[in-house]
């Protein structure tokens, strides 16, 4: 089978291409720096470790509680719109937490950025799911955005390491002048939203039961190992989220004009998707933990040397990335997805023979390398999947819930990787969490394995009749 020829864009395309891969290279960035300046800050406000988690944690709950609620906003307001304003008051909020000279109002400015950013990310998700077309220019386009998006994350963590070691406020100031250029890039190239016909109504019973729901999951999954998984607190945080999220359920079966309509869900691949995401993101978080509590904890090692370690995981999604949509359209959506599923389980089989001397050449850049592979085979087909049948008027949903498992699948893994280690400073604490996120990976490769053959039979059993 010959390759499909690549798809040629004009200049106005790929301006738009690189809006939207710029608004998610931000989020991956003010994710990643803040995590390598938290003893610098903790130091300097004299705050114990419990709270200093929040600068990351808050973040995480905002960003997880809105993200279906602003990919609806973006369907129902316009995505431009969303965009613009999400990424204003990004900056705006940006320039509070430079300056900010208390720890609970640096939380405070952490929690509205992860806000405003889960409305930017689904907004830049489904522009470019209805900007390009679904097929060879879509595939190429996811292509290019999660190689942004893993590039954010993985340099971040170096980019954060250089930028403490002169003053952990520029950690803060980056974002502004890139979130700003971003906004009148936004204004400037992106067409204004189309006039919607008829009147279009938010359904705030739906949104409030929502978001709450969704604040109250993250807050209880995020804080669960500092209050104890046995405790009052977490058990009825988990409670009072269920029946939220039910309560939620409850009123979109009645609304008029639901903030997600649940025929969504009758579209098996964007389910598949959407769990798949989840078992993979939890793995991923817990594998960077990990490596982080094995190289800094264990051994000593400088932020930006871990970085270094992960580099080649970084170097893997550039090479790929650009080439995913040419891959999906040679071999199929499924195919490369089952190919970067199954490259984790080899990688986190490696991370068993972890020792008390790092072994970079045998064990940890190979997973590096394995694990860039993974993700951006992976990553770039779920999203093509979780996209793919969807109608226009529905992008930003489908972009919302993908979004949204993503985040809460991986605060779901890092806490139950961070209740599986067991306490203390001994490397055989290490490697439960290594069987957890190895048990993601081998269970996100079945589910998929499990979706792919229920699909196959009815159109076995319609051969067979024929």
């Amino acid at each position: 089978m010959s390759a499909c020829p690549t798809p040629h864009w004009p200049a106005r395309l790929w301006i738009a291409l690189l809006i939207f891969s710029g608004v998610i290279l931000l989020d991956g960035l003010d994710i990643s720096m803040i995590a390598v300046a938290i003893p610098e800050i903790q130091r300097e406000f004299g705050i114990s470790a419990a709270t200093a988690q929040w600068f990351v944690g808050a973040y995480i709950l905002a960003f997880g509680g809105f993200l279906l609620l602003g990919g609806r906003c973006a369907d129902l307001f316009g995505r431009r719109r969303v965009l613009v304003a999400g990424l204003a008051v990004f900056a705006l909020v940006s320039v509070f937490g430079a300056f900010a000279d208390d720890a609970f109002l640096l939380i405070v400015s952490r929690f509205v950025k992860g806000m405003a950013a889960g409305f930017t990310g689904p907004a830049a998700m489904s522009l470019l799911a209805t900007t390009f077309a679904e097929g060879p220019q879509r595939n190429r386009a996811f292509g290019i955005f999660n190689l942004f998006e893993a590039s954010g994350y993985s340099s971040g963590l170096l980019i954060g390491g250089l930028l403490a070691a002169l003053d952990w406020r520029y950690i803060f100031v980056l974002p502004i002048p890139i979130a700003v250029l971003l906004l009148l890039a936004a204004l400037r190239f992106l067409p204004p939203d189309p006039p919607r016909t008829g009147r279009m109504r938010l359904d705030i019973g739906g949104a409030a039961a929502l978001v709450a729901g969704m604040l109250l999951l993250v807050f209880t999954l995020v804080s669960a190992e500092e209050a104890g998984w046995a405790s009052l607190r977490t058990i009825g945080g988990f409670a009072l989220s269920a029946l939220l999220l039910a309560g939620f359920l409850a009123i979109e079966r009645s609304a008029k004009q639901p903030l997600v309509r649940l025929g969504i869900f009758r579209n098996r691949r964007l389910v598949a998707a959407n769990a798949s995401a989840a078992f993979l993101y939890g793995g991923a978080m817990g594998f960077q933990f990990l490596i982080a509590l094995y190289l800094q904890n264990l051994q000593g090692w400088k932020p930006w040397q871990m970085a270094l370690v992960l580099l080649p995981a970084g170097l893997m999604v550039v090479l790929i990335g650009p080439r995913i949509g040419a891959l999906i359209e040679r071999f199929g959506v499924t195919r490369v997805l089952l190919a970067g599923l199954a490259a984790f389980i080899p990688c986190y089989l490696l991370m068993l023979r972890i020792g008390p001397e790092p072994d970079l050449w045998t064990v940890l850049l190979p997973a590096s390398v394995l694990w860039g592979v993974g993700f951006a085979l992976s990553i770039s087909a779920l999203m093509v999947a979780g996209t793919s049948g969807v109608a226009d008027h529905e992008q930003g949903l489908a972009a919302g819930l993908l979004n949204s498992s993503l985040q809460v699948g991986g605060a779901c893994g890092l806490a139950v990787v961070t209740a599986a280690i067991a306490p203390g400073t001994q490397l055989a604490m290490l490697y439960p969490g290594v069987g957890v996120i190895l048990a993601f990976a081998v269970l996100t490769l079945l589910a998929q394995l499990i979706r792919d053959r229920r699909d196959a039979l009815p159109r076995t059993s319609a051969t067979a009749r024929s």
